[in-house]
């Protein structure tokens, strides 16, 4: 049932996912914090920010592009033939710059150029420099050509903490992505019993998610039984699940690029009265966790309060040094968003955050995993989950 046209049936003929006058107000409010910090323009490499800023979507950022933003609201994009149509289909950029490969120059040049176009001589330039679209060797290429030029300044988190905080409309496909994450967890809890195949869990999951107009998770789904169950990055092999068993899933439900986490351990066979214990202490965590994450409040009593329930059950050694992070709009290699939950993070929790709190524990000793994931939306008092399923534990 593709019911994501109601959506976005009001849009243009292009790839837009939100309206004309969506973008104007973000671009508006990425000027004002520029301004704000003394910015005359900014320097976009991160694949999200021009996303956000202009409905711009590839994977093309792998290679050497940049989204200019001046303080005028002009933009001007720079990047791959490749591109060009992608750039014009999915976004209401209408300065498309292209650079040419070849061996004597490099687009750094062609980015010095577009500057001076731009009056940016002597100027302060943000630059987002924490980016996977800039790697380290670009910067410095980047930092060379224009030291004289301009004053460059780390504005990484500029566009990142807009980002924070979603719209209206983007809750409309946050929200949709947490059916679709629920259709995939509901197919992968059907599926999981003894002599199961990972392979066919996973391909089950997936094709809830693109059945249902979906897209491509920002990482890979993580999907991992008997000792393997205690991964929490993906790793290649698929297993069958034997008769005494545990099932470890980490995965998102993605719309519109936007993500919605869940995370759960199966048991499969009678549970071990630890594997009990570990799936209360993650439980409580988890509504612990809940309880502290209020509008107002720092990002980092959220850990406080989950730590403060598993380590005086002897679980300290065993749980992260983190129990989530933000979730949005986000592209390869990662579907982790700022900020992260850990201790001592001074972010203030505001509505209309997505945040995905996962409690994990991994025992090496034992060789035993429990884990319980979900993804919630901060509201004006308190939080508000964004899945239908229950948080109980399955045994299988």
């Amino acid at each position: 049932m593709h019911d994501s046209k109601t959506i976005t049936e009001s849009y243009s003929d292009m790839a837009l996912h939100f309206s004309a006058k969506e973008f104007v107000t973000r671009r508006r409010s990425a000027v004002q914090a520029m301004v704000e910090r003394g910015l005359d323009g900014m320097l976009h490499f991160r694949q999200e920010s021009m996303y956000y800023l202009t409905g711009y979507d590839t994977f093309g950022f792998c290679f050497f592009q940049c989204l200019y933003l001046g303080a005028d609201s002009r933009v001007t994009l720079l990047t791959r033939a490749p591109d060009l149509r992608q750039a014009e289909h999915t976004s209401d950029i209408e300065d498309i710059r292209i650079w040419v490969d070849g061996p004597d120059r490099h687009p750094v040049d062609d980015l010095q150029d577009i500057l001076q176009q731009h009056g940016c001589r002597g100027h302060r330039l943000g630059v987002e420099y924490d980016a996977h679209g800039l790697t380290a060797y670009n910067g410095k290429r980047l930092d060379a050509a224009l030291e004289g030029f301009a004053t460059l300044v780390d504005a990484s988190d500029l566009v990142g903490r807009l980002r924070m905080i979603k719209s209206a409309a983007e809750l409309q496909y946050v929200n949709r992505a947490a059916e679709l994450a629920d259709r995939a967890l509901e197919r992968a809890t059907e599926l999981t019993r003894p002599g199961a195949f990972e392979g066919d869990i996973l391909a089950a999951m997936h094709t809830e998610i693109f059945s249902g107009d979906g897209d491509y998770p920002g990482n890979e789904f993580i999907i991992g039984s008997g000792p393997d169950a205690l991964l929490v990055r993906y790793s290649s092999g698929r297993r069958t699940l034997s008769e005494r068993d545990q099932l470890t899933l980490e995965f998102a439900g993605v719309f519109r690029h936007y993500h919605c986490a869940l995370m759960r351990t199966f048991i499969i066979g009678e549970p071990e009265t630890d594997q009990l214990s570990m799936y209360d202490a993650v439980r409580d965590g988890m509504a612990a966790g809940l309880e502290a994450l209020k509008p107002g409040a720092p990002l980092g009593d959220v850990f406080d309060a989950y730590r403060q329930v598993v380590d005086p059950r002897g679980y300290g050694p065993h749980r992260f040094n983190a129990c989530g992070y933000s979730l949005g709009a986000t592209f390869t290699p990662s579907w982790m968003d700022w900020p992260m939950l850990y201790h001592g993070n001074p972010t203030i929790a505001e509505p209309n955050m997505v945040l995905f709190p996962h409690m994990v524990l991994m025992n090496s000793e034992t060789k035993r995993a429990m884990a319980l994931g979900q993804t919630v939306l901060v509201t004006q008092d308190g939080v508000k989950r964004l899945s239908r399923v229950p948080l109980d534990l399955v045994v299988r």
